[in-house]
C-alpha cells in the first residue's frame, strides 16, 4: 500500500569490500611515504549530509553512520564513533580490519597519540579538517613523536575507482514571498556585522549560509535543499559566489549576477588570494571552514580571525515571511500526522506492521499533501527495544515487528518549500505498563516545562535545559542528548548556533525555531521521546518587570497520546497547558482532515 520515495532501508554494509578498500588505501599511503591517514565522515563544508562523491568513510570501511572518523595506520585501523553508532559500527565493520572505538572513551586524537609509531608521518586532507581539528591532530602526532603532513590530493580518492561525480542539481531562486528579505538587504546586514567586528571580509564555507544569503535552494545532498557552494562577502565591494555553473540556468545566473560575481569553485584559492593579498582580516567559520583556507589566507598576507559566521545568527532569527511559512508548513504537516496517527491506531493492533511499514506510511501521508519536497532526515522508527536506541535507523536487516504491549517511537520530519518540520511521538500498542506511563509522563512534564518557559532576553539554551530534566532527575533518571536544536526555514533540520542543551551558550533570540525533545531510554526495553518545534516570541510584560521577556510558541500540531499519561503526575498547570494545546490542535487540524480522521482527532484531543 505504501512505498517510501526518499528513504532507503537497504544495508550498505559490506565488511569484505571494506577490507579490500583498506588494502588499496594502505598501498597508496606507502607509495606516498605516509605511515597513516585520517578519513573523516565529512565533505569540505562539514555538512551533516554529504553527496555520494564525499562518502569516503562509507566507501573505505562499510560503516554508513552520519558521524565518525577512521584512522588508518600501517598495521592497524580504528573507526571512532559516538554513542549513537557503536552498535551499528560493530555490525558493519570487519573486526579483523578495524577496531570500533567509542568516542566517549577515547577521542580519535587520543587513539592516534597512543598508536602512531614514533617517527611516523601522518597525513590529512586539509579540505576535510577544520582549523581546530588540525590543531588537535598536530598535538596528538607531536606527542607520539611523529610528524603531521597535509596532502596535496586525497590518497583515498586516488584509489576510489568508481567514485561518483560531484552533484550538479539545478539551483532555484527562493520566492520573495517565502524569503521575506531581498539579497541586497541581507548583504547590507552582513556588511554591518563585518564593520561592527572590524572585519574586512567573511568566507561563507557553510552552504546553508550561502543559500540563505543569496535566497537560493538546490538538491546536492539528501534531506536538505542545498546547493553546494562558497561565497566571499567583503565589507566593501562586490561579493563573490563560487558555484558550479552547470547548476545555473540562464535566468538564475542573471539574477545572481546582479548581486555577486559568479565564479567556478575551482578558483576559490585565487579568490582567497585576491582579497587576502591586501592584508585583509578575514573571518572563517571555525565550525565549517577547512584548514586549507586558513593556510591560504595567511600565505597570501591576510589575517585569519576564526569564530562564528556573522550569517549564522542572522539566519537563525526568522523574519515574518519565514515564520508565516513555518506555521503553514506545520499545519499541513499536522494534517498528514493526524491521518498517520489515525491509521496507526487502526492498523497496529492487527499485528501486521513493521518499522519499515510505518515509515513508508508516514512518508506517503506527507507526499499526499502534494507539497512534500523531501523528508528532513531519515525517520527514526523504533519498536519496543529499538526505541531505546536514540538515533536508531531501521534497515531491512533490523526491521522489527510492531508488537502489542510495547511502545513505538517515531521521530520524523518533512521539507516543504515554505518550511521544515521535525516531530516525535511515542505511541502505545496495546496496554502500556505502569513503568511506561510513569516514564512517558515525566518526559511530558519536561516537554511542557520548556514549552511554558518565560525567560529574560539573553537567556541561553544551557540555562533552560534543566527544566526538561527535573521530573526525570527526581526519579533518578536522565537522557544523554540535548533537549533541542535549531531548525532552518526550508534548510537544515539541525541548524546552529542556538540549542537547548548543557552546551548551549548562544542566547535565544526572537524568531529562532528550536526543537523541544526530552526523552527517556530503557536499554532493551523501550524509548520515549516527545518533540515539538518552538518559535521564540515576545513574552508577557508584567507590571513592574525589569527585564524584557521571551517565550515559546509551539509550531507542531499533533496530539500526545492520552493512554500513556499518568494524570496524577501532572500539576493543574500542566494539565491546563496540555488541554489548551490539544484544543488548538483540534481547532486548526480538524477542518483539514476527512470525517473519520476528524472523529479520531476529537477523541484524541479531548480534555484530560
Amino acid at each position: 500500500m505504501f512505498e517510501a520515495k526518499f528513504q532507503s532501508f537497504d544495508d550498505a554494509a559490506d565488511p569484505a569490500r571494506g577490507t579490500a578498500h583498506l588494502a588499496k588505501l594502505r598501498a597508496e599511503l606507502d607509495r606516498r611515504g605516509l605511515d597513516g591517514f585520517i578519513v573523516p565522515r565529512a565533505d569540505a563544508h562539514q555538512n551533516e549530509y554529504v553527496p555520494p562523491s564525499d562518502e569516503r568513510l562509507a566507501w573505505l570501511t562499510g560503516f554508513t553512520g552520519s558521524a565518525g572518523v577512521a584512522i588508518v595506520l600501517r598495521d592497524k585501523a580504528a573507526v571512532v564513533v559516538d554513542g549513537r553508532y557503536t552498535l551499528q559500527a560493530a555490525d558493519q565493520l570487519d573486526p579483523a580490519s578495524y577496531v570500533v572505538v567509542p568516542l566517549g572513551d577515547t577521542p580519535a586524537e587520543r587513539w592516534l597519540e597512543l598508536n602512531l609509531p614514533a617517527g611516523g608521518r601522518f597525513g590529512y586532507d586539509p579540505w576535510l579538517i577544520t582549523i581546530d581539528g588540525v590543531d588537535k591532530l598536530r598535538r596528538a602526532v607531536t606527542s607520539a613523536g611523529g610528524t603531521l603532513a597535509a596532502v596535496d590530493s586525497n590518497p583515498l580518492d586516488a584509489v576510489w575507482e568508481d567514485r561518483p561525480a560531484p552533484p550538479t542539481a539545478p539551483v532555484v531562486i527562493r520566492s520573495p514571498a517565502l524569503a521575506g528579505e531581498s539579497v541586497a538587504d541581507k548583504l547590507a546586514r552582513i556588511r554591518d556585522k563585518l564593520r561592527d567586528e572590524k572585519l574586512d571580509a567573511v568566507v561563507l564555507s557553510d552552504p546553508h549560509g550561502v543559500a540563505w544569503t543569496f535566497n537560493i535552494r538546490g538538491g546536492d545532498v539528501a534531506f536538505t535543499p542545498l546547493p553546494l557552494s562558497w561565497a566571499i562577502v567583503p565589507a566593501e565591494g562586490q561579493p563573490t559566489l563560487l558555484i558550479d555553473g552547470r547548476k545555473l540556468s540562464n535566468e538564475v545566473r542573471h539574477e545572481l549576477a546582479s548581486h555577486a560575481e559568479i565564479v567556478e569553485p575551482a578558483f576559490l584559492d585565487r579568490a582567497i588570494d585576491l582579497i587576502a593579498s591586501s592584508g585583509a582580516t578575514i573571518r572563517l567559520d571555525q565550525a565549517t571552514a577547512p584548514a586549507l583556507l586558513a593556510a591560504r589566507i595567511e600565505a597570501a598576507g591576510g589575517k585569519v580571525l576564526k569564530g562564528t559566521s556573522p550569517v549564522a545568527l542572522l539566519q537563525a532569527s526568522k523574519n515574518a515571511a519565514e515564520i508565516a511559512g513555518m506555521r503553514a508548513a506545520h499545519r499541513r504537516d499536522g494534517a498528514a500526522l493526524a491521518r498517520f496517527l489515525h491509521w496507526f491506531d487502526v492498523e497496529a493492533p492487527k499485528g501486521h506492521l513493521t518499522e519499515i511499514a510505518v515509515v513508508e506510511a508516514l512518508e506517503t501521508f506527507r507526499r499526499e499533501t502534494g507539497a512534500l519536497k523531501d523528508v528532513s532526515f531519515p525517520s527514526i522508527a523504533g519498536a519496543g527495544p529499538n526505541g531505546a536506541i536514540v538515533h536508531y535507523r531501521v534497515s531491512r536487516a533490523t526491521n522489527r515487528p510492531v508488537k502489542s504491549g510495547e511502545l513505538f517511537l517515531i521521530d520524523s520530519g518533512a521539507q516543504y518549500e515554505d518550511g521544515t518540520t521535525d516531530v516525535t511521538r511515542t505511541l502505545p500498542v496495546g496496554e502500556p505498563t505502569a513503568e511506561m506511563r510513569d516514564r512517558y509522563t515525566r518526559v511530558l512534564k519536561g516537554h511542557i516545562a520548556i514549552a511554558r518557559s518565560v525567560f529574560p532576553l539573553g537567556t541561553t539554551g544551557a540555562q533552560l535545559d534543566p527544566f526538561a530534566r527535573r521530573a526525570l532527575w527526581e526519579a533518578g533518571l536522565d537522557f544523554d542528548h540535548g533537549t533541542g536544536h535549531g531548525v532552518g526555514a526550508y534548510l537544515s533540520v539541525h541548524e546552529g548556533p542556538a540549542r537547548i542543551s548543557k552546551l548551549g551558550t548562544t542566547p535565544l533570540a526572537l524568531g529562532m525555531v528550536l526543537s523541544n525533545e526530552p526523552g527517556f531510554y530503557k536499554t532493551g526495553g523501550f524509548g520515549v521521546r516527545l518533540e515539538n518545534l518552538e518559535l521564540v516570541v515576545d513574552g508577557p510584560a508584567p507590571e513592574g518587570a525589569e527585564r524584557t521577556l521571551l517565550a515559546f510558541e509551539t509550531l507542531t500540531l499533533a496530539p500526545f497520546d492520552r493512554r500513556v499519561i499518568a494524570r496524577d503526575l501532572l500539576s493543574p498547570e500542566e494539565i491546563a497547558w496540555l488541554d489548551a494545546y490539544h484544543a488548538r490542535v483540534r481547532e486548526e487540524i480538524g477542518p483539514l482532515v476527512e470525517d473519520k480522521v476528524r472523529d479520531w482527532l476529537n477523541a484524541a484531543t479531548r480534555p484530560l
